[in-house]
C-alpha cells in the first residue's frame, strides 16, 4: 500500500513539474548572465544564457547578442574582446535575443568591470563608412525593450559642435509605438529641449580651411550630395515633425576631426502599439555635424513588428492606408531570410504571393542582400537574382551566391548570414477596398521551405459624405405631398458590408376633407344641414436612419436598418362650413356658416420603424438611384421613398 501511494505521489509531482516547466505555463523570468576575463585593460566577455525553448517546426533556435561595453563601444559578437583606453569602472550590459524560441528574451543584470591598469595600448581605427548610421539590436515586439544605436562621425578636418534630432512614434498610428526612451551618453553629450534647435548659414565648407589674401578667407565648393545629404534643414525638420509625434535632441561639442561616437537609446514598445505583425514602423534621425551650417544627413530606419524573433519574415508598409490616395502610392514589401545551416547556401529561392489587386507589371526590385544584379536571360556563372513572374506569384532566386550559415565554423557576425529582397508594386487599375495577404516560401538550396508570416495591407475606413433627396409616397394618404433632403455619412468607398448613418429633413403636407349630411326639423319643416370640414397639416419632419448596407457589386447595393423620426414643427388648419338647404335635398341653399381653427405644436408624433433599401447606379461612390420602404410602428404611416443619392 505504501509503495502504491509513493508511486501515485511521484506521478502527480512529475506531471505538475512538467506542467510548470512547459512553455505555455512558463511564468518564470529567464536570466542571461555576464562572464568576463580581464587581463589589465583587455577584457574577454562570455554570455551564460538559459536553455532555448524551440518553436515546433521552425529552424534550430539560437541566440543573437548585443553588448554595450560601458565606454560608448558595442559589439554584436557572442564573445567579444575589448580593450579599454582608460582606467575606471565600466557598466557592461548584454541583450540576448532568442530566435525561433517560444519564450521571452532573457533578462540581464548589468555588470561592473573595473579597469585598474593599462597594459595594452589601443589606436583608434575608423570603422564608419558613413558619417551617420542607425542600427538596432532586434526587431520591436509588443511590450519589450530594444536598443537603437546612433553612430555619428565628424567628417570635417576641424573640431565641430553639432546636434542630432531623433524622431519616433509615427502620427499615422493612433497609439504610440514607443514609450519615452532611456538615452545613454558617453562623450559629454547633453539632451536639450526640442525648441532650442538653432540653424545658421545655409552652406558648409568642404573639408578644409585655406589661407587667402582675398576678402573672403574661406574657400569652399559645394559637395555632390547623395540621397541622405541635405542642405534645407528647416524643410527636413518640418517634414519629420509632420510624420512623427515625438523627438529627442542630443547636442555634442568638441568633436575631433574623424572622431566616431555612439549613443544608445533603450526603446520599450508600448502595450498599445500597433498589433499588425507585418507592419513596418520607422524612426528618423537628422544629424548636423556643424550647427553653424545647415548641411545635414537624414537617415530613416525601418523596423518590422514581430510576435517572436524570427529572422525569416515578410513585411509591408501598407498596414494602414488612405484609400483615396493609394492610387498614387507604391506598396513597399521586404522579405528577410537567414541561413541557419551548418554550411553556406548557394541558391536561395523566394516564392511570394502577389495579391490579385496589385499590378504585377509595376513590380520593381529596390534593393537586395547579397547585392547582386538581375540575371540575364541566358545562363551565367556569376552571382545574380533571377526573377520570374506568374499570375499572383513572383519568384526571386539568388543564384551562385555564398551566404554563410549561423552554425558554420568561424562565422562570428550573424548579420552576414542574413539577406533580404525589397520591392515595390502599385495597385491595379480596378481594385476594391479590401484587406490583402501575402507570404513567402523560402528555399535554401534543396532544403524544405520555410514559410513566413502573412504581410497584410489594410485601409483606413475614411469618411464619405453624401446628399440624398427624393419623394415620400404615403399609400394610405390620398392627398399627401412630401419631399426630403438628407445628409449621408458612411465609410469611403466600402467593398461589401458597411454602416451608413443619415439625417433627413422632410417637408410634409397632408390634406383631407369630410362632409356630413343630417336632417333637422325646426317647426316641423324638414331641412338639410351639411357640415363640410377641410383640414391641412404642414409639418417639418426629422428622420435619423442607421443602415447596415451590402454592396452586391459596383452597381447594386442593398440595406436594412432602423430609424426614429418626429415632427420638429407641425401646424394644422381646419375650415368648417355648415350649409342649410330648404327641404331634404341640396337644391335650394338657404344659409352658409363658416369658421376657421389653427393649432401649432413641435416635437410631436415620435415614431420608430424598420427600413428596407435598394440602390442601382454607382453603389460605392458617385450617383445612384434608390427606393426604400419604411415600416413604422404606426401602421397607417408606412411609406415609400424614391430618391437619388450622390456620395463624395
Amino acid at each position: 500500500m505504501k509503495n502504491q501511494l509513493f508511486i501515485i505521489l511521484l506521478v502527480v509531482f512529475t506531471i505538475g513539474l512538467n506542467a510548470q516547466n512547459s512553455p505555455e505555463n512558463d511564468t518564470i523570468t529567464r536570466y542571461a548572465n555576464i562572464g568576463y576575463d580581464a587581463n589589465g585593460n583587455e577584457v574577454s566577455f562570455m554570455p551564460d544564457t538559459p536553455i532555448l525553448q524551440q518553436i515546433a517546426g521552425a529552424p534550430k533556435a539560437f541566440y543573437s547578442y548585443f553588448w554595450e561595453l560601458g565606454d560608448g563601444n558595442y559589439s554584436f559578437e557572442k564573445t567579444p574582446k575589448h580593450v579599454y583606453k582608460k582606467k575606471g569602472d565600466y557598466e557592461v550590459t548584454l541583450w540576448a535575443t532568442n530566435n525561433y524560441d517560444t519564450g521571452k528574451p532573457p533578462a540581464t543584470r548589468p555588470k561592473k568591470v573595473a579597469i585598474n591598469s593599462i597594459t595594452t595600448q589601443v589606436d583608434d581605427v575608423a570603422s564608419m563608412t558613413d558619417d551617420f548610421t542607425l542600427k538596432r539590436n532586434r526587431e520591436p515586439m509588443i511590450d519589450e525593450e530594444m536598443v537603437i544605436i546612433v553612430s555619428y562621425k565628424n567628417p570635417h578636418n576641424y573640431v565641430t559642435t553639432g546636434e542630432i534630432q531623433l524622431f519616433y512614434n509615427e502620427r499615422v498610428y493612433k497609439a504610440d509605438n514607443f514609450l519615452a526612451p532611456e538615452v545613454r551618453l558617453h562623450h559629454n553629450e547633453s539632451l536639450i529641449p526640442t525648441d532650442a534647435f538653432a540653424i545658421q548659414e545655409t552652406e558648409n565648407p568642404s573639408n578644409s580651411f585655406l589661407a587667402s589674401t582675398d576678402n573672403n578667407p574661406i574657400t569652399y565648393t559645394q559637395q555632390v550630395q547623395d540621397s541622405t545629404k541635405k542642405t534645407n534643414l528647416p524643410l527636413s525638420l518640418e517634414s519629420a515633425k509632420e510624420k512623427y509625434k515625438a523627438s529627442k535632441v542630443i547636442s555634442f561639442d568638441q568633436m575631433q576631426p574623424g572622431e566616431e561616437r555612439n549613443v544608445f537609446l533603450s526603446m520599450r514598445t508600448s502595450p498599445e502599439m500597433i498589433k499588425d505583425t507585418s507592419a513596418i514602423i520607422a524612426v528618423r534621425g537628422i544629424y548636423v555635424p556643424d550647427k553653424n551650417y545647415t548641411n545635414h544627413t537624414v537617415k530613416e530606419m525601418e523596423m518590422e513588428i514581430v510576435t517572436s524573433h524570427d529572422p525569416n519574415k515578410m513585411s509591408s508598409n501598407g498596414a494602414l492606408m488612405n484609400y483615396r490616395l493609394v492610387r498614387f502610392k507604391k506598396l513597399k514589401y521586404k522579405i528577410k531570410f537567414q541561413n541557419n545551416g551548418e554550411g553556406p547556401a548557394r541558391t536561395i529561392r523566394l516564392e511570394t504571393d502577389i495579391p490579385e489587386m496589385l499590378d504585377m507589371n509595376t513590380l520593381q526590385i529596390e534593393s537586395t542582400y547579397p547585392e547582386v544584379p538581375i540575371c540575364p536571360k541566358k545562363e551565367v556563372i556569376f552571382s545574380c537574382l533571377d526573377t520570374t513572374y506568374q499570375k499572383n506569384k513572383a519568384t526571386f532566386t539568388f543564384k551562385n551566391i555564398y551566404l554563410p550559415g549561423t552554425e558554420q565554423k568561424n562565422v562570428v557576425e550573424t548579420d552576414s548570414t542574413k539577406g533580404f529582397v525589397k520591392y515595390t508594386i502599385k495597385f491595379a487599375e480596378d481594385f476594391h477596398k479590401k484587406k490583402t495577404k501575402s507570404r513567402t516560401a523560402i528555399y535554401f538550396d534543396k532544403n524544405e521551405p520555410i514559410i513566413t508570416n502573412y504581410a497584410t495591407t489594410r485601409f483606413l475606413p475614411g469618411i464619405s459624405v453624401g446628399v440624398r433627396a427624393g419623394y415620400n409616397y404615403y399609400p394610405n394618404s390620398e392627398n399627401a405631398e412630401s419631399y426630403f433632403i438628407s445628409a449621408v455619412v458612411s465609410p469611403y468607398k466600402p467593398y461589401r458590408f458597411y454602416v451608413q448613418g443619415e439625417w433627413s429633413n422632410s417637408f410634409n403636407r397632408f390634406s383631407s376633407s369630410s362632409s356630413v349630411d343630417e336632417i333637422i326639423d325646426p317647426n316641423r319643416q324638414p331641412q338639410l344641414q351639411r357640415t363640410i370640414t377641410e383640414t391641412e397639416t404642414n409639418a417639418v419632419n426629422w428622420e435619423v436612419p442607421v443602415l447596415l448596407r451590402y454592396n452586391v457589386n459596383n452597381y447594386v447595393g442593398l440595406g436594412v436598418g432602423v430609424q426614429g423620426n418626429f415632427n420638429l414643427s407641425e401646424k394644422t388648419s381646419s375650415n368648417n362650413s355648415i350649409e342649410f338647404y330648404e327641404g331634404v335635398t341640396d337644391d335650394f341653399l338657404i344659409e352658409t356658416q363658416t369658421s376657421e381653427t389653427s393649432t401649432s405644436d413641435s416635437f410631436t408624433s415620435f415614431r420608430t420603424g424598420l427600413i428596407f433599401d435598394a440602390t442601382v447606379g454607382f453603389s460605392r461612390l458617385g450617383p445612384s438611384l434608390g427606393t426604400r420602404y419604411i415600416m413604422n410602428n404606426d401602421q397607417d404611416f408606412n411609406y415609400w421613398q424614391l430618391y437619388a443619392i450622390f456620395r463624395f
